[in-house]
């Protein structure tokens, strides 16, 4: 526990350090502060020098830039670090790069993230902090793949020979002659950061935010080890009211027998572990049922102790053959009032505002149209903006077209903008509130259509097998009972 309080406070500690340094100016130039160090030499145990920035980056948040260099060998390192506190949800980004101009693109990585190259199945672990862009981060991979190269060409010409074709198509990459590929970084701490693009469209950047698993918590050095992640007795117990973590909400009879039917409108709470702090928390269920559509349950996860909040919209039922595309067109402010559910399978567009959200991004979401469209504003206004400076590090062309394209983003809010908005879920999980029910309401259309080969991969359903599994087992000498089927 001294430990994390001693980590608490050094991240506090930094992000107030950063606060003050960059209200500073160091000259005319308008150079902020860099502290200069003396510190041992890794290489050659000689005296060098370590320089620290505190610096806010745009689309991010605050950070340290660290720089060692050795005059006496002329070793040089350099890495950054978050100067904040852990968040409380672990963060996974998908850049698809396409052109040239995409190389450019700012990445931060933590030293808790893992960056991928999908297209070759290239992962680099978690390690030191970086501060670069898509080439340059591909151009240290090639380099440090090629580090031995000549040792494996003498000792194992055929693990060279492997290597050496990585190399040269990681090259390929950073220098744009092979387009596309997929990058990824994955941070459980959520502190790494991949610059994005008011041009981006769909299926080119995805940002998804996760709970993370007892095993990383443990990994961030949060809670006291395998004991703290472990949630208590999952059994539903009346000591937990759902009128505790909303007073609002009228008092229901608690259900404490689990094996019960669960009842329609009936609030239900259990115990969970927070997955930000690993601390015990509640988490309240409750099954609705949405007229001229299906059931659905409602889940919230509120933690006292570090104030995390999750809520959830989760959708039942058998696979359909199909998936579902719904278009609705807002042309009033009473449209904006509509009960909409999305999915976490579902991907949501506007055409007109330049939007699209990717499955998985805000995760299962049961609002109105004002309101999703309210908290993509403000969930993205908050990773682009809000790094203390009001994006003032940003360059003026892409600030203004941020700006725009919020302001337009608002204007729909407000209902003084007439825009579609698209729902396609293979999952057909997705709904729109009619206001013309069951009659066919003329600002709604809905269209079933086959699954692509990609969202059946994605969605596992290739590897799901309802029927003739019991001669499969017998043909593969298993039997049903063995196999848990």
């Amino acid at each position: 526990m001294a430990q994390q309080s001693l980590a608490q406070d050094l991240f506090e500690d930094m992000g107030r350090k950063v606060a003050e340094a960059s209200a500073q100016e160091g000259g005319e130039d308008g150079t902020r502060v860099v502290d200069e160090i003396e510190s041992l030499c890794m290489n050659c145990h000689e005296d060098g020098t370590t320089r620290l920035l505190l610096t806010k980056i745009p689309y991010f948040r605050e950070i340290v830039i660290m720089s060692f260099e050795c005059p006496h060998c002329y070793f040089k390192n350099a890495e950054i670090q978050p100067a904040g506190e852990i968040q409380q949800r672990g963060i996974k980004i998908s850049l698809k790069v396409d052109h040239d101009g995409d190389l450019n693109r700012q990445i931060v990585r933590s030293d808790t993230a893992v960056f991928r190259i999908e297209d070759i199945d290239l992962e680099i672990p978690p390690g030191r902090g970086q501060l670069t862009n898509v080439e340059g981060i591909l151009s240290m991979v090639a380099g440090d793949l090629e580090q031995k190269q000549d040792e494996r060409k003498e000792l194992v010409p055929e693990v060279y020979e492997k290597i050496e074709s990585i190399i040269q198509t990681v090259k390929q990459m950073a220098g744009g002659t092979k387009l596309p590929f997929i990058i990824t970084i994955d941070d459980p701490a959520g502190n790494s950061s991949i610059e994005p693009s008011t041009a981006d469209g769909s299926g080119k950047y995805t940002r998804h935010e996760y709970p993370r698993t007892t095993a990383q918590n443990e990994a961030l050095g949060l809670g006291d080890g395998a004991a703290a992640g472990q949630a208590p007795a999952t059994e539903i117990r009346p000591e937990y009211h759902a009128t505790q973590m909303y007073p609002e909400m009228p008092a229901e009879p608690m259900v404490n027998n689990v094996d019960e039917e669960i009842v329609e409108n009936q609030v239900y709470s259990f115990p969970a572990s927070c997955p930000g702090c690993t601390k015990p928390c509640t988490t309240n269920m409750k099954m609705v049922n949405i007229p001229h559509f299906k059931q659905v349950v409602l889940m919230s996860t509120v933690c006292d102790h570090c104030g995390y909040r999750s809520n959830e919209v989760k959708t039942g039922g058998e696979v359909p053959e199909k998936g579902r595309r719904i278009t609705l067109s807002v042309d009033t402010k009473e449209d904006l009032s509509r009960d909409i559910l999305k999915a976490e399978s579902c991907a949501m567009s506007c055409p007109e505002l330049n939007l699209n959200v990717e499955p998985g991004t805000l995760g299962g979401r049961f609002t109105t149209v004002e309101g999703i469209l309210t908290q993509v504003r403000d969930d993205l206004h908050l990773s682009i903006f809000d790094t203390g400076d009001g994006g003032d590090a940003m360059d003026a062309a892409t600030k203004e077209k941020w700006e725009s394209f919020f302001s337009q983003l608002t204007a729909a809010i407000n209902g003084g903008v007439k825009f579609s908005i698209i729902l396609e879920d293979p999952l057909a999980s997705s709904y729109v509130q009619s206001f013309t029910a069951p009659e066919p309401d003329s600002q709604i259309k809905v269209e079933d259509y086959d699954r692509t080969e990609e969202e059946e991969e994605h969605l596992g359903l290739k590897d799901i097998k309802t029927e003739g599994y019991e001669e499969d087992a017998k043909t593969n000498g298993v039997t049903p009972a063995a196999n848990g089927t």
